[in-house]
């Protein structure tokens, strides 16, 4: 009867609060990409500043959040305010993350090196002081199993559309005439600035956020409550599975312009290409949404996983001149990629609810600070990997021919590696301990047990 009630109870979500959840992700999302694409070369050719500092002040900065995640997960979590725990932080890190942003982003024309490290600095740290607490609201926002994978849908479907809307503008700037970094950062920043406040103050204002959970019974604080954080098998699984899945998808970011410009041949279709594989990834999220509802969100992600490595396998196969056969392989490839993305912050939420019942309380903030850690672990691996594992079979980028044995090793690393480490994410997943019917049992012991 519990199991019942629960659910009769349990009113869903309308389209529209869902849809204005994830609007703020739209230009939210556009942040970190030109930060990758554009600051490093920006900086060093434009501004004239040595490019080995550029990029040590830029990794140095992101280092930082080794330190700053887990504390604004803690204070996200603890942090009860007559607004909620989640919301005041957006207010709070939306001016902060549009002043680092335009700070970085359109800087005076002397700056110094110094200036990058301060202010990407402050970039990422008004980016985590959004972030966190933004996917936290989002895996709470529901306590139905399939309503948190559409929930994190929405979400990555507004920042699929940023990432195109991004690309979009590049395009017709360059077709007008404007390639230079300083107008294309220029307009990117505008966008970011004028519409990200403007997104947020919508979803506070409509979209509601539930008081926090607290049970009856012991609660687990300290160093008590760290420990049932590291024996929770599901948690320690999704950990391991995001490394893998994560660092096989940044071995193939890193070398995509590389393999474009020496293997193919064709640099100049590298915006075109992934403006399609970021299409193909949004209009494939029905599907991968259907598979949920019937295999089971771990199973899903398993198959999304898999599908990226099944056709980089076949990567290998494309050589100097073969675009269509390299960019239709990319586009099938990226189909999965927000998937994956929506999948893995669905299937956190329910983790979340396993210690909620084993600790006594909700920490929805500080499991989420983990999962970024574990993130930015996987970028800096695969990017490692991308670019250590090619010189050691002697591909230089400043060389502007390869012998065909360094092409193919290269190929092999861009396509099999990353096959290989997604395969090994294979048994994390598949048999995963919360299943639908495990989260709704977990539900109805956190409901029975509410204060």
């Amino acid at each position: 009867m519990a199991h019942q009630s629960f659910h009769q109870n349990a009113a869903p979500l309308s389209h529209k609060t869902m849809a204005l959840y994830g609007l703020p992700h739209l230009t939210h999302s556009m942040v970190i990409l030109p930060l990758v694409l554009f600051i490093p070369s920006y900086y060093a050719d434009d501004l004239a500043l040595p490019l080995a500092s550029v990029g040590m002040a830029i990794a140095i900065s992101r280092l930082l959040d080794v330190f700053t995640d887990p504390i604004m997960g803690i204070l996200s979590d603890r942090w009860h305010t007559r607004w909620g725990r989640r919301k005041p932080w957006l207010v709070l890190g939306t001016p902060l993350l549009i002043l680092s942003t335009w700070m970085v982003f359109v800087p005076k024309e002397q700056v110094s090196v110094f200036y990058l490290f301060i202010w990407t600095s402050l970039l990422f740290l008004s980016f985590d002081i959004f972030d966190l607490p933004y996917k936290a609201w989002g895996a709470e926002l529901s306590t139905d199993y399939q309503e948190r994978s559409r929930v994190a849908a929405w979400r990555e479907a507004f920042g699929a559309t940023g990432h195109i809307l991004f690309l979009v503008i590049l395009m017709m700037m360059g077709f007008l005439g404007f390639h230079g970094n300083h107008e294309q950062l220029l307009v990117i920043a505008l966008i970011i600035c004028l519409g990200l406040p403007v997104f947020v103050v919508l979803t506070v204002l409509k979209v509601p956020e539930k008081p926090p959970e607290k049970l009856h019974g012991q609660i687990h604080l300290g160093w008590a409550g760290m420990k049932l954080i590291f024996r929770n098998q599901a948690f320690l699984r999704t950990l391991i599975a995001i490394v893998l899945f994560g660092t096989g998808l940044m071995i193939q970011a890193t070398l995509h312009k590389l393999i474009l410009k020496h293997v193919i041949g064709r640099p100049e279709v590298f915006s075109s290409m992934i403006l399609a594989e970021t299409c193909a990834s949004l209009l494939a999220l029905p599907a991968w949404i259907w598979l949920s509802d019937r295999i089971g969100k771990h199973r899903a992600l398993t198959f999304a996983g898999l599908w990226v490595g099944l056709w980089g396998m076949a990567l290998p196969m494309a050589g100097h001149g073969d675009i269509e056969l390299y960019v239709t392989l990319i586009v099938l490839r990226g189909s999965s990629l927000a998937a994956i993305i929506f999948l893995s912050n669905s299937i956190a939420a329910d983790v979340i609810d396993h210690d909620t019942v084993e600790s006594g309380h909700q920490r929805t903030g500080f499991y989420f600070s983990l999962w970024g850690m574990a993130i930015k672990t996987a970028i800096g691996l695969g990017v490692f990997l991308g670019t250590s594992l090619p010189s050691l079979y002697g591909f230089d980028p400043s060389v502007t021919s390869h012998s065909s044995a360094t092409e193919f090793a290269v190929m092999r690393i861009y396509g099999w590696l990353p096959c290989l480490i997604m395969v090994m994410g294979f048994p994390f997943l598949w048999n995963f301990p919360i299943t639908r019917k495990k989260q709704q049992e977990l539900r109805v012991q956190i409901e029975a047990r509410r204060k």
